[in-house]
């Protein structure tokens, strides 16, 4: 009975491990702006990218630059600066004079 106790507390923690981390659906800024220069919709995908650049107060909010044209942008402060690791769930992708506009959300 303590096996299969202990067996099943082991999967259970395993699977709230697993769940808390989200995989990227891309793992760098560069995959994904190629991605969107390709026009596929991004909305909904994971990305992880290195902070270029942080600008607090752009025309779009907190605005965390990588990539050749990429901004992601936030109404909310993030808990980034430059040279960061970020992942993020995209919720909505905006061309803006040929840079994208990429709000998120935090994962």
């Amino acid at each position: 009975m303590k096996k299969i106790l202990s067996f099943l507390v082991a999967l259970a923690m395993s699977a709230v491990l697993f769940a808390c981390g989200a995989e990227a659906d891309y793992k760098n800024a560069e995959s994904f702006e190629s991605a969107l220069n390709a026009g596929e919709d991004l909305t909904g995908k994971i990305v992880t990218f290195e902070v270029d650049d942080y600008i607090p107060d752009s025309t779009f909010g907190f605005n965390l630059c990588a990539g050749e044209h990429l901004n992601f942008c936030s109404t909310d402060e993030p808990k980034a600066k430059k040279g960061d690791e970020v992942t993020v769930k995209v919720t909505s992708v905006k061309n803006f004079m040929g840079s994208y506009i990429i709000y998120y959300e935090e994962v």
